[in-house]
């Protein structure tokens, strides 16, 4: 118990007050290496995945589980929880497809109608949620906080499908995301998001030349 209670109230100061929390960190780390292990098309990938969540959950509830950073990102703390349920999903969907097919997930083009469709919901879901979590408190601009939960929503959903566009949606939840975490003082986070940004960046061309050569050898067969 001295451990956890240990891990949970650590932090790293900076000169001038500011600090970080140090499960805020590890948390990251572990969303991070998740998304290393996407990119690789590993199994395993999903679990650590929840490992992060579960620590970023009482991150950004910060008011609730009484941290230092009394700001509360109800759109970051429920994109954690989301992650915990789509995570379970992503999980059994690839975990099925590498007992039948030998590979957790064969990366393809999602069609010009489901991209529409993402669009079209990501919209909607800001629309809707912006002014549920403004009322619940959430920190302004609460559109950017609905923005980054819905599209990390559509994120997780699309890569547990194995649409290569799912990358795409990361980078654009990372522009948003990056200026947002730095105002509310999450530092950790912010600069991961940067980070992250880049790598997603990478993971899509990396699924890209999978789908390419794919074609290439489907080509050559006919």
């Amino acid at each position: 118990m001295d451990l956890l209670r240990w891990l949970f109230d650590a932090q790293i100061t900076f000169p001038g007050g500011q600090f970080i929390l140090f499960r805020e960190v590890i948390g990251n780390a572990f969303g991070l290496l998740s998304a290393f292990a996407g990119m690789r098309r590993r199994v395993w990938a999903w679990p650590v995945g929840i490992a992060g969540n579960m620590l970023l959950l009482t991150v950004f509830l910060g008011a609730v589980f009484g941290s230092p950073n009394p700001v509360n990102l109800l759109g970051q703390a429920c994109r954690q929880a989301m992650f915990l349920i789509a995570a379970i999903y992503g999980w059994s969907q690839w975990r099925a497809t590498k007992i039948a097919h030998g590979e957790a997930v064969a990366p393809d083009w999602a069609s010009w109608r489901t991209r529409l469709a993402l669009v079209l919901t990501w919209a909607a879901g800001v629309a809707v949620l912006t002014p549920v979590f403004r009322a619940l408190g959430s920190y302004e601009p609460v559109w950017a906080d609905a923005y980054i939960f819905m599209g990390s929503l559509l994120a997780t959903y699309g890569m547990a499908k194995g649409w290569v566009e799912f990358w795409l949606i990361w980078v654009a939840v990372d522009v948003v995301g990056v200026p947002l975490l730095w105002s509310a003082g999450y530092f950790a986070s912010a600069f991961m998001y940067v980070f992250y940004g880049a790598f997603t960046l990478v993971g899509f061309f990396v699924w890209w030349r999978i789908r390419h050569r794919r074609d290439r050898v489907d080509t050559l067969s006919t």
